[in-house]
């Protein structure tokens, strides 16, 4: 067999293709805060790993959910990353990877890839990246509200890239000269 090279061969079954099924369609889309029903993240990736035929034994986020009961403090939006490193865990044993489209929304966008010893790499969505969960993102998103002006700012910084002797376009000085917030600047979680 031949490596992937789109995003539809590698999360689209060979069926799924010939009727012409969208990527879109075997999209999950969750809030960072977490499901709107429990259950539902782990239903979706049992369901695409048997659409690749194979069994999804153990795909399943029950004892994340109980930890994370079990944490005295927990932080609003740590559950659904717990359970993204979860499952990503469980299909990397089942030769598949599960992967987000970083498309630019506060919502994690996911998708489940057979992909066995190759990864989505390089592979795009309506020309926005899809990386497999846990790989180092393309850019990551800073945001805050200046604290002098109350502007909200926004950057999307590659990865070797800082914020280093950052200003707000009031004149306010937000980030030291490593790159770090200055007191009283709050970033966006």
């Amino acid at each position: 067999m031949s490596e992937p090279t789109t995003l539809e061969e590698l999360v689209l079954t060979p069926e799924e293709r010939a009727r012409g099924v969208q990527v879109d369609r075997v999209m999950f889309t969750m809030d960072w805060t977490g499901e709107d029903e429990p259950g539902r993240l782990a239903a979706f990736v049992a369901d695409r790993v048997r659409a690749f035929g194979v069994e999804p034994t153990g795909v399943d986020d029950d004892a994340v959910r109980r930890a994370a009961e079990a944490d005295p403090a927990p932080r609003r939006g740590d559950l659904p990353a717990r359970q993204l490193d979860h499952l990503a865990g469980v299909l990397a044993d089942l030769g598949c990877t599960l992967a987000v489209w970083e498309s630019g929304t506060d919502s994690y966008e996911v998708l489940v890839a057979r992909t066995g010893e190759f990864e989505p790499d390089g592979v795009t969505h309506d020309g926005l990246p899809v990386r497999a969960w846990g790989s180092e993102p393309e850019a990551t998103l800073v945001s805050l509200d200046c604290p002098a002006c109350s502007r909200m700012l926004v950057w999307e910084l590659p990865p070797a890239e800082t914020l280093a002797d950052e200003h707000c376009e009031c004149g306010t000085a937000l980030f030291d000269a490593a790159g770090r917030p200055l007191p009283g600047v709050t970033l966006h979680d």
